[in-house]
């Protein structure tokens, strides 16, 4: 699959099937998460891997939207760094770039993700750094539902010329 191909199909997808990922492929795609840009090139990521189902249950009731790690075989914690950062306010945007790297690598393998807004609602964040007692440092960012899809879903038309401005704030015509 080529980068664009990748970038128009990925959808977000909630239904997996009941189907193991191999330790090779998490590896792969954590890899892929790994070679984000970042600030500085200082690479504030650190990736909690989940498979056990009592913490998936704990996710769920942490998360609102977060049912699908039920059926999820596995879900990725994105978390940042702020003892790795050289340029203060930066965690969130390089992790957000390792998470888009995570998912665009998983849809390449043929695996189905959806990414879970963690940061910035604080009750989200405080309750996942109970479930994973994480130090004061650790700031979760993102959750991950990752496994084979059980659901197909078909590719909108997202290009809109009107968000495009040239050389300032103007309309193009």
């Amino acid at each position: 699959m080529d980068t664009f191909e990748a970038i128009k199909t990925r959808r977000s997808i909630r239904k997996f099937k009941n189907r193991e990922i191999p330790d090779d492929l998490t590896e792969k795609i954590i890899e892929a998460g790994m070679y984000a840009p970042s600030a500085r090139n200082q690479q504030p990521w650190h990736f909690i891997l989940v498979t056990r189902q009592e913490l998936k249950e704990k996710l769920m009731k942490a998360h609102p939207y977060a049912s699908m790690l039920r059926e999820a075989p596995l879900a990725i914690l994105v978390c940042g760094d702020t003892d790795l950062e050289l340029s203060h306010g930066y965690w969130p945007v390089d992790c957000s770039a390792a998470t888009q790297n995570i998912l665009l690598a998983a849809h390449n393998e043929g695996l189905g993700s959806v990414w879970l807004g963690v940061y910035p609602r604080t009750e989200r964040i405080n309750a996942i750094r109970t479930i994973f007692s994480l130090p004061p440092n650790i700031q979760p960012l993102s959750l991950i539902a990752l496994g084979y899809p059980a659901e197909d879903k078909k590719v909108p038309n997202r290009f809109n010329r009107d968000r495009i401005h040239i050389n300032g704030w103007q309309i193009r015509e």
